[in-house]
């Protein structure tokens, strides 16, 4: 989050993918949602990093569960959107609707062509 108090434009992907975890996100499954609905190439790394500031910030929780199954004897940690996080994402949202308002692609697009 930039010093304004604006979520990063990563950041901002990553905690709705949190968002859309309902509660059971976690590293690989948030790298997931969020390459394929953005069609980036997303390291884990930058997933965890973003995820351990966005709980710093308080926007996140997370809760290590002991791994069943294939993965016995490996934790994995969970995450879940906290209401920081909520706000975060609703003057996210309000502040992308102002700027896009009265933007009309077409005339832009012919405009750009024009200058060119």
């Amino acid at each position: 989050m930039g010093r304004d108090g604006l979520l990063g434009a990563f950041e901002e992907m990553v905690l709705l993918a949190v968002a859309r975890g309902d509660g059971d996100a976690y590293g690989m499954t948030v790298r997931r949602e969020v390459g394929e609905r953005t069609g980036r190439d997303v390291t884990i790394g930058s997933v965890y990093s973003t995820l351990d500031r966005l709980e710093t910030k308080g926007m996140v929780g997370s809760r290590l569960e002991a791994g069943d199954g294939p993965r016995a004897g490996r934790a994995r940690r969970r995450f879940r959107i906290l209401p920081a996080g909520v706000e975060a994402l609703g003057r996210a949202r309000d502040m992308r609707a102002g700027l896009w308002e009265g933007i009309e692609l077409g005339r832009l697009a012919s405009e750009a062509e024009g200058a060119s």
